[in-house]
């Protein structure tokens, strides 16, 4: 067994163990829940095995039993243990009792009584950063850029051939130690996995396999995008040989976000001087990179020879690793879009209302200039008499020598410098 790398929700997990009950920790399989769980866990319940998922029938208190905090492995194929773990927790009332951990929401829900509000604290995990698996210096804080208005320096010598790689290889932990062959491969068996059962499991609903690839085929084109359902339908309508609905699409991409491999950006909604309609659709991502080549069956070389389509599976990687940066100071990351076509790839937003605007470029001077021209002309549009003035504005760069800061006050930040 490899080394265990620190994750960003080490620090997340141990403090909410202080203050909660019961952590939830959810997020995609093969993310490393698990993995990053049994390094706190004092006893553990992995509910893989038939036994212990025979036992929540006929004892499922005896099955809490054990040093705390107890992980409690993929709990939501056996619900019950939800309201055990509760009741457990209302009892004794101690800090840090359980870690549950869960690659999909249950799929009998009849079974779960309480919520767990007061007792179990959610924690949600991904895929590793670049930071994470080693392919990011992190001389740059996304934290820090909350804090200070100094001037910043970093350096990095990544290529775009990296960085394509880098986007079909994405952050699953078992890829990181890899050939950079084999690497690939596994988000190849990840969609497959998805495909052919762990999409039609998370609410014993049998989906057909050719449909979901094509849906998620759609998905991947439209990273980035606002697509609408209907939009979906008639993309994929012409390899239907029956009609499909729109709330079939709907049905299909909700039990996508149920097993975490869909996580939509929702929209932000600034006060502006002006009277603009903002767009209030979700963005639509891949909770990885490496999901979408995937599903378009794709690999490094063809993005290079796609720019465009680069671009679109770059944002993504910026996606995720700002979700997993933000998550550690306690923010949220936004998409912005208004009736006029202003766009903001995404705003980064703290709980006491500080926010930083992002515009992602996979580089080029051209491109840098573009998303510095069009986060100036939104922080012209933001009425700061009724809110906070941007804590930063940052053009995140795929390729790039250096992080600085414009004479403009802009951020220009490689992705392999960023970190928490």
């Amino acid at each position: 067994m490899g080394k265990y790398k620190a994750r960003t929700v080490d620090k997340i997990l141990a403090s909410k163990l202080e203050t909660a009950g019961a952590v939830l920790i959810q997020g995609p399989k093969w993310c490393g829940k698990t993995t990053t769980a049994e390094q706190q866990a004092r006893s553990i319940l992995y509910m893989a095995d038939m036994e212990n998922l025979q036992m929540a029938q006929i004892n499922v208190k005896g099955l809490l039993k054990g040093a705390n905090p107890r992980l409690i492995d993929e709990w939501q194929v056996a619900p019950q243990l939800w309201d055990a773990a509760r009741y457990d927790i209302d009892h004794r009332h101690q800090q840090g009792l359980f870690i549950f951990t869960g690659s999909s929401v249950p799929a009998d829900r009849s079974k779960i009584i309480h919520s767990g509000t007061g007792r179990f604290s959610q924690l949600n995990m991904r895929t590793m950063s670049l930071f994470e698996s080693g392919d990011s210096n992190g001389e740059i804080s996304l934290g820090n850029l909350f804090e200070s208005e100094e001037d910043i320096y970093a350096q990095t010598d990544t290529d775009i051939n990296r960085i394509a790689f880098l986007s079909c290889r994405g952050g699953w932990p078992s890829s990181i130690n890899m050939s950079e062959h084999n690497s690939l491969t596994q988000a190849y068996d990840y969609l497959d996995a998805v495909i052919s059962s762990d999409i039609s499991r998370v609410d014993g609903i049998r989906r057909d396999a050719s449909r979901v690839s094509r849906i998620m085929r759609s998905l991947a084109r439209n990273q980035g995008g606002q697509i609408t359902n209907r939009a979906i339908t008639e993309d994929i309508k012409g390899n239907e040989t029956t009609t499909i609905s729109d709330d079939t699409i709907a049905s299909y991409i909700n039990a996508l976000k149920e097993i975490f491999v869909v996580e939509d950006a929702p929209a932000w909604n600034p006060n502006l001087r002006s009277r603009t309609a903002i767009r209030t659709s979700d963005t639509r991502y891949f909770v990885d990179p490496s999901i979408a080549t995937a599903a378009l069956g794709i690999g490094p070389q063809a993005l290079l020879k796609d720019l465009n389509t680069f671009g679109l599976i770059f944002e993504t990687l910026c996606i995720r690793d700002l979700r997993v940066y933000a998550s550690a100071i306690n923010g949220n990351v936004l998409h912005y879009r208004d009736k006029s076509g202003l766009e903001c790839d995404a705003v980064v937003i703290l709980r006491d209302g500080r926010y930083g605007l992002v515009e992602i470029k996979l580089g080029g001077e051209n491109a840098i200039e573009h998303g510095a021209k069009t986060l100036n002309e939104l922080c012209k549009k933001i009425d700061t008499d009724k809110m906070l003035t941007p804590s930063f504005a940052m053009v995140l760069v795929g390729v790039g020598k250096y992080a600085y800061r414009r004479p403009d006050g802009v951020l220009v930040v490689p992705i392999t410098t960023l970190r928490e």
